[in-house]
């Protein structure tokens, strides 16, 4: 059934360039009167991203990102955990970077390494990884009964659509910080990170914070479905202000600026 759905999804017209500029345009709008909503409610949204190594989850929130305002929407893509970090309850380190009212945090991944790359590559121990199981949905059941807003998205991507992926950040010089150990070591553990993520949706597709797939094997209509998606989960009306009357600019009122040649002025590198 899987592989039928991602035969059709495959099967679409490739997007034009103008046609997927001018719908993400549409979308950012949308999503700068959805950030004015949350502001001015008091809201407090987590959107949750996690996939496949090479998904797209990185370039969907860089998308989303694009026209917001960082003090309102704001990503959380936390490194490895320190030792004292370790020490401590799984979720603590996750908790300090929840929203307060009138923002948005979106997870570049999140909690769920624990029931992906920390089972599949051992760096948790059984006993670790069945209380994770046990204790998110209540975790995330909890923030909802407080209030928060918890949105998750899995990032659904072909082996051979990843490998390639793989590839081009590889021979890319740009591109090629994006492939970690852990991208490498999971094209041999494919199978290991499938299994792992059906027993994550068994345990956490919950009714309170469910999961939603996004097929992300063509990365610009992944962005605009889960864009599109994340607006219509929100009963948003259009707050955003309007022009504000600027006032005439101040006169110089006789101030004279220091000469360029007193200042370190950066060289023009264009002819």
């Amino acid at each position: 059934m899987g592989s039928k759905k991602k035969t059709k999804a495959l099967s679409k017209e490739k997007l034009s360039k103008r046609a997927y500029e001018d719908k993400l345009a549409q979308l950012q709008l949308e999503l700068v009167k959805l950030q004015e909503w949350v502001k001015a409610k008091g809201l407090r949204v987590v959107v949750i991203f996690e996939g496949r190594d090479a998904a797209g989850k990185g370039g969907t929130i860089k998308r989303i990102m694009q026209r917001l305002n960082p003090r309102v929407c704001r990503v959380v893509a936390l490194a490895t955990p320190t030792e004292r970090e370790k020490t401590q309850w799984y979720f603590q380190r996750y908790t300090a970077h929840l929203p307060s009212a009138g923002e948005i945090v979106l997870f570049d991944r999140s909690w769920y390494n624990r029931a992906g790359v920390e089972r599949v590559m051992g760096f948790c121990t059984e006993e670790e990884y069945e209380e994770f199981l046990r204790s998110c949905p209540e975790f995330e059941r909890m923030l909802v009964r407080g209030g928060t807003l918890v949105i998750k998205y899995w990032f659904s991507v072909s082996g051979e659509e990843q490998e390639r992926r793989f590839q081009k950040r590889n021979t890319d010089p740009v591109r090629r910080w994006k492939l970690s150990p852990m991208d490498l070591e999971s094209r041999a553990k494919w199978v290991e990170y499938s299994i792992a993520k059906d027993i994550m949706f068994a345990h956490t597709d919950i009714k309170q914070a469910p999961w939603y797939v996004v097929e992300a094997d063509d990365k610009k209509r992944a962005r605009l479905n889960c864009i599109s998606h994340l607006l219509s989960l929100i009963d948003y009306e259009d707050l955003s202000p309007g022009p504000i009357d600027l006032a005439p600019h101040a006169d110089a009122g006789g101030y004279v600026r220091p000469p360029l040649s007193d200042q370190h002025i950066i060289p023009d590198i264009m002819p």
